[in-house]
Order: C-alpha cells, then sequence, then structure tokens
C-alpha cells in the first residue's frame, strides 16, 4: 500500500509498504477514504523542529472505512464508515471521564501518525472511533470535507473555546487564522459569543474568518494587535482568548489581550521551551488547553451540528491532491497558497 514518509526538511513522498494488520485485540483497520496535511506536520517539514530522515510521517486525520477488527472490539464492524480522531481516547479513565480523552490515561500511544496513507492501524479503537451515519458516497465532496475536520482541526478549535469557558455574550479573541483559528471562530460563535476579534493579516483567512462569525479582524501583530484588541474593547480586553498558533509571540498576545480575570485557552502545539507566568499572575489571568477532546466533542455535538449543516468547518480546505501529490500539498501550506490541503485517498 502507499504511505507517506518525511524524507527530510522540504520533502516528503509516497512509498509501498507492508498493508497493515491487528495486531492487538483492539485494533482497527481503516481504508482511508479522505486525509489532510496539518499545520502541526509543518513544523518539521520547514526545518524548524528535529524530525530522523525517511521517517514515518506525522500526518494524524482521517475519515475511511473499517475493514478488519481485533477481538475486542465491538462498536464498529468492518464496513462502517468512521471519523478517526488524533487521539486514541479510552472512554472510562479518570480524564476521559472529565472529558480530556486528549490526556486518556490508559495507554501512552494516544496519538496518531501515518494515517497520510492507504490503510491505516488504528490502536485503541473501541471507543475513541466514531461512527458516521451511512457511507462516503452518500454525502457531497463539500460534507466529507467538514467530517474530515472532526478528526483533529474542528474539535480543537473547539477545545480552545471550552476551556476558555466562552459563554453567551462574550467577547472572544482568536489568536492564529490557520484551520485551527478558523474552526475557534466557529466554536465561539457556538458558544454564543457575542463579538470574536479574529487575528488575522491575509485576505483569504479573513473573509472565511468573518464567514464563520468573526465581528472584526485584526491585521496587526505583536504590540500593535494588543493594542487594537484594547481600542476595539474599550481598553477592558477580552472575556477568552483562544490562542490557536503555539509560538513566544502567539502566546504573549494571548496573555496581553484578555481583560483581568480571563481565561487563555491554548490549543497550539508549544514550540517554545519557556513562558514568562509573571504577567498572568497580576491580572488573575487563568491558562487552559492542550490536546482536544475529539471524541467527546464528536459525540457530544460537533457530528450532529456537521450533519445538520449548523457549521461548515470543511471550507478551510482549500486545496485538493492525490495521495501521490503528497509533497504538493505540503508545498502549497508552506507558501500560503492553500489554508489546508485535503487529500483525496479513494
Amino acid at each position: 500500500m502507499k504511505t507517506t514518509m518525511f524524507m527530510e526538511p522540504g520533502k516528503v513522498a509516497i512509498e509501498d509498504i507492508e498493508k497493515p494488520t491487528v495486531q492487538a485485540p483492539d485494533d482497527v483497520i481503516i481504508h482511508v477514504v479522505r486525509t489532510c496535511v496539518c499545520g502541526s506536520d509543518l513544523w518539521a517539514y520547514r526545518g524548524l523542529e528535529d524530525k530522523e530522515k525517511h521517517s514515518e510521517n506525522t500526518g494524524h486525520e482521517a475519515i475511511g472505512i473499517v475493514e478488519s477488527v481485533g477481538s475486542d472490539i465491538t462498536t464498529v464492524q468492518p464496513g462502517d464508515f468512521v471519523i478517526a480522531p488524533f487521539t486514541h481516547g479510552c472512554g472510562h479513565c479518570a480524564a476521559c471521564r472529565a472529558g480530556f480523552d486528549g490526556d486518556c490515561q490508559n495507554h501512552t500511544d494516544n496519538f496518531s501518525n501515518g494515517v497520510q496513507a492507504e490503510y491505516i492501524r488504528f490502536q485503541h479503537g473501541e471507543w475513541a472511533l466514531v461512527k458516521i451515519p451511512g457511507k462516503p458516497e452518500d454525502y457531497s465532496e463539500e460534507m466529507l470535507k467538514s467530517l474530515l475536520t472532526l478528526a483533529d482541526v474542528m474539535a480543537t478549535g473547539y477545545h480552545a473555546a471550552r476551556v476558555a469557558n466562552v459563554s453567551a455574550g462574550d467577547t472572544v479573541v482568536v489568536v492564529g487564522d490557520g484551520a485551527v483559528g478558523l474552526c475557534g471562530v466557529i466554536a465561539a460563535q457556538m458558544r454564543g459569543a457575542k463579538r470574536i476579534i479574529a487575528m488575522s493579516r491575509h485576505e483569504d483567512r479573513q473573509k472565511l474568518a468573518t464567514e464563520f462569525g468573526a465581528t472584526d479582524i485584526v491585521a496587526e501583530r505583536g504590540d500593535d494587535a494588543v493594542a487594537k484588541v484594547m481600542a476595539l474593547t474599550n481598553n477592558s480586553g477580552a472575556d477568552a482568548v483562544l490562542e490557536c498558533v503555539g509560538t513566544e509571540q502567539s502566546n504573549d498576545t494571548a496573555m496581553k489581550v484578555g481583560r483581568p480575570g480571563a481565561i487563555v485557552g491554548r490549543v497550539g502545539l508549544p514550540h517554545e521551551p519557556k513562558m514568562d507566568m509573571s504577567s498572568s499572575f497580576y491580572s488573575n489571568t487563568i491558562i487552559a488547553g492542550g490536546p482536544a477532546s475529539v471524541t467527546t466533542y464528536d459525540k457530544d455535538s460537533l457530528l450532529k451540528a456537521v450533519l445538520d449543516g449548523d457549521i461548515h468547518p470543511g471550507k478551510v480546505f482549500t486545496k485538493s491532491f492525490k495521495l501521490d501529490a503528497i509533497d504538493d500539498a505540503y508545498q502549497a501550506m508552506t507558501k500560503r497558497e492553500a489554508i489546508k490541503s485535503l487529500i483525496v485517498v479513494d
């Protein structure tokens, strides 16, 4: 079968490897229908973090058809159409029961890798997989795109809003205009925010943020961005801040644009070794966040919201590619020619 390998910074490639098989009683083998490139995949691709050459790629978002299951699997069966979250929660440990299945305590292999492929082995699939009614052919391409976002970016944007306790009438700042940030705008609107300030300096992303519910756009960065948010909020600051990037600057901005007592929901994968926490002490800023509770959110509300047509997060996919053109998909995002690249596998 075909799978994506990380060759070196600036290059991924397709290789033929053995098709995965069931290795543990709670394994599920999935025939991938759609996958994609995540912003976090670009860190190694751009040479910004170390990764071994010619190694399994970090792709981790997929929807597909169950092909075979281990002996412990009772919730899905061959032929089922499923969302394969990037997390593998068990559903019954303390973390999962509390709604934090991104931090499942029952196994260490809690995250997907290598799913930019024709087939994947999904570990711990009994609770984590999310069944989609019907078959892929029952859905439009636009709907398939939205369903795919439920493997990561829509749930991650929602996680930022949830841990920031976005509530009806709130003013919310979203730091980051990638797919997660844009989905954070959707999530803030779902949770009743009155004002949503999206930070973006790219016209295509500004337009999509506005379509998703942003009421204001801030194109500035750094201290200029903080000043703009303060001007927009009569120097009060936001009730909640969604940090959806992970850089030192984005975190610094997020800490400065909230009012005293604001909650910062952090879902941008951190790539900085240190953070100055002194300012948050004096402003009573609450900091929360981490890996998204994908399965919890999908089952509780997000899958229904997509199927009912209440939200359309699949619009973050602005270019589509065949699996054989995987490097072109990475290049499109690296060059900001695509907000998020869709990979059509089958």
